[in-house]
């Protein structure tokens, strides 16, 4: 849930603020009954919030299903399932006709771009967002805002781990884990990764590649926690190398006791540092993080050249980005 304050003299910018951005994470595309018992609670839950707390009218919450949910429901024949969970929704409130938009991949990706990147680098910079069970991007390569280049994969976060698990044959060693998990991703890499970029034909029109999504916020505030206020947190290939390696062999440091433990500047509030880190820690663990680190390696290898380096950066608020823009585009007052 991300509640905006959006400035109604402003018709041209719709300049707002993000007054609250909170997530409850119930791994919807696990597709059980428990998952989904879950995610109607916590839809419910967050509508609530917003309409009895915070006094939003209805009228003024919108709602909507990301593209990650759709093709992953389609890749495993459960369309049904958002089918049933808009209509118990829907029902729960009494509003029949409320909108339950399912984003399409290109729109969510145009609309992350837009709510995400500023303007100045609009036409220079290649976004990616890694959700749970998809990935998608792109960048506009004839300087407007209505010609979109799409970049898109068939994989997450959340659909690597999964597709990790399967493979385990009743062996959850963390050695085998990660053997499989490198299984996995090697398979990722050659059937789409490397297609999806150069298909793309971003390289040579994009200095800089912005990855969004919750493994970037969540690798941001771990890998650079004293960059605590900063939205955006420029990184290099081998920083992230190094830091997968950390993940898997010393897990245990990324604690947020641990971490606030060993900040050397006096000056950092240790308190927001602690908080933000245990929040990361709620919604990944060890495994979570491998299966999204190692995703986001795969691609960013592609853009890894001997006569061109591209400016990597983490967007830390990338889940508010599309959000964002969608209510921009669909707010009236």
């Amino acid at each position: 849930m991300s509640l905006l304050e959006i400035d109604t003299n402003n018709k041209d910018s719709r300049a707002y603020n993000v007054l609250r951005d909170t997530t409850i994470n119930t791994d919807f595309i696990s597709f059980t009954q428990t998952t989904y018992q879950a995610t109607l609670e916590a839809l419910n839950k967050l509508y609530s919030v917003a309409t009895t707390d915070f006094k939003v009218p209805a009228k003024n919450v919108f709602t909507a299903i990301s593209s990650g949910v759709k093709i992953q429901s389609e890749k495993e024949n459960k369309l049904n399932w958002i089918d049933q969970l808009t209509s118990a929704f829907k029902f729960n409130y009494n509003e029949p006709d409320r909108k339950v938009e399912v984003i399409d991949v290109k729109e969510e990706a145009r609309l992350s771009h837009l709510g995400i990147v500023p303007d100045s680098r609009r036409y220079n910079t290649f976004l990616i967002d890694i959700g749970s069970g998809n990935t998608k991007g792109g960048f506009f390569p004839n300087g407007n805002t209505t010609d979109f280049k799409l970049f898109q994969l068939s994989w997450g976060t959340k659909s690597t781990y999964n597709a990790t698990e399967k493979r385990l044959d009743g062996n959850t060693s963390m050695e085998n884990f990660s053997k499989n998990l490198s299984r996995v991703l090697s398979g990722a890499e050659n059937t789409e990764i490397i297609f999806a970029v150069n298909e793309s034909g971003s390289y040579p029109l994009s200095d800089n590649v912005a990855f969004s999504g919750g493994i970037a916020w969540a690798l941001a505030t771990l890998m650079y926690p004293e960059l605590i206020d900063n939205e955006v947190v420029p990184v290099t290939y081998s920083e992230v190398l190094k830091f997968s390696e950390k993940i898997r062999n010393n897990h245990t440091t990324l604690s947020d006791y641990y971490i606030v433990k060993t900040l050397t500047d006096s000056t950092l509030d240790a308190v927001a540092i602690g908080t933000a880190v245990k929040t990361v820690n709620k919604v990944f663990d060890q495994r979570s993080l491998l299966s999204g680190t190692g995703l986001l390696l795969k691609i960013m290898r592609q853009f890894e050249s001997v006569y061109e380096r591209k400016n990597f950066y983490f967007v830390k608020n990338g889940s508010v980005g599309w959000i964002t823009a969608y209510v921009n585009k669909n707010f009236s007052n």
